[in-house]
């Protein structure tokens, strides 16, 4: 996608010349954007070992279900870039399946790493590991494109009967900057503006991390598309005045059944969108499906986050400094559950590559 008119990927791989070594070997990195500086600053940051993918999964340098897949598929290559030993690859496994518990994507990513490498010699699991850790990129752009294409579908024939722009809400931030490139909730509204269809977001701010206010209308004004950050318990009010055409979330894991786990948020949208008949999707690409859990509720594990995210917010002074500030009287105790769950029964449908599914037709596309 597109910043300041130049094309970008989320992550990339970086060539650098080992200039202590008389053999002049080719050292590889990985670059990525560092989203806990934007919308302020646009940052690339180069991460040479797996200690530091680790450390940008964890803090949300780099976030978004699609997104922490291909950076652990990388983080796996780091680390028999160091040790291609099974030891090395397993403790690399551990630690990098570890930094996030919640999203799907990253174990998919960690397991398909080990079983493409673990059956081959060590001395060949370093071409390898980078290989498959760029396929496994090249597929995320893939997968996103066709969510893109089959969203698209939803909204043209909704443009076709209305003479004003679609109103589309969306929660946290699901665009580009969560995967390798297109976005997944946000590929169907990047390809309706594409297409020369009038569509406008509402974009929750998404608390504590405000994903939204700082990612999503980021990427959308980059894009050039109409958008509106609204506080997160704007949504209903809207909805019951008839502003909300549909709501498109992404997920970090939906499960066999079609329950959907996102953003902390998410649920209460979709008990909204519910009670005021408006059209609630999630759109995910088959990586962030786990069939092996029928009742999201009771077995997906929600990952609890530091205090200081709800307690500290970052943000630009009147002077143009970027300063962070406690909003919590002192010694104020904090829960901050990152994800909650979607009921299938709250949900109208799953947009994937392979289509638009009702959550009870989910598993047609083991088949």
């Amino acid at each position: 996608m597109r910043i300041n008119g130049q094309q970008y990927r989320t992550i990339w791989l970086t060539d650098s010349t080992d200039v202590d070594d008389i053999t002049d070997i080719k050292i590889k990195s990985v670059s990525i954007i560092d989203q806990t500086k934007l919308p302020h600053r646009f940052v690339v940051t180069q991460i040479n070992m797996l200690d530091q993918m680790v450390v940008a999964i964890k803090t949300m340098q780099v976030r978004g279900a699609p997104l922490i897949g291909a950076a652990a598929a990388y983080g796996m290559a780091l680390a028999v870039q160091q040790d291609g030993s099974d030891a090395s690859l397993e403790s690399a496994a551990t630690h990098l399946i570890h930094s996030r518990p919640t999203a799907i994507n990253l174990r998919w990513a960690v397991q398909r790493m080990l079983d493409v490498l673990q059956p081959l010699p060590v001395a060949r699991r370093n071409e390898a590991a980078w290989f498959e850790a760029a396929v496994i990129c090249n597929e995320d752009v893939e997968l996103n494109r066709m969510i893109g294409a089959h969203g698209l579908h939803l909204i043209a024939p909704l443009a076709a009967q209305q003479s004003r722009a679609i109103n589309i809400l969306t929660h946290c931030n699901a665009g580009w900057l969560a995967t390798v490139d297109f976005g997944t909730a946000l590929a169907p509204i990047y390809a309706a503006h594409d297409a020369g269809i009038a569509v406008h977001v509402w974009v929750d701010e998404t608390r504590p991390r405000n994903q939204g206010a700082s990612l999503t209308a980021w990427e959308l004004a980059q894009h050039g598309v109409p958008h509106t950050v609204i506080s997160d318990n704007a949504g209903g009010h809207l909805m019951q005045k008839g502003a909300v055409d549909m709501v498109i979330v992404g997920a970090d894991c939906v499960t066999l059944t079609g329950d959907v786990c996102n953003k902390i948020g998410t649920y209460l949208k979709a008990l909204a969108a519910f009670d005021q008949n408006v059209p609630f999707y999630a759109a995910v690409p088959s990586p962030t499906i786990d069939w092996s859990i029928e009742d999201g509720v009771k077995s997906i594990e929600i990952e609890e986050r530091d205090a200081r995210e709800v307690a500290w917010m970052t943000g630009r002074l009147a002077s143009g400094e970027i300063a962070e500030i406690n909003i919590l009287p002192p010694g104020t105790k904090v829960a901050n559950p990152a994800f909650d769950v979607t009921p299938a029964r709250l949900v109208t449908g799953i947009i994937t590559e392979q289509g638009i599914y009702a959550p009870h037709e989910l598993n047609a596309m083991q088949r």
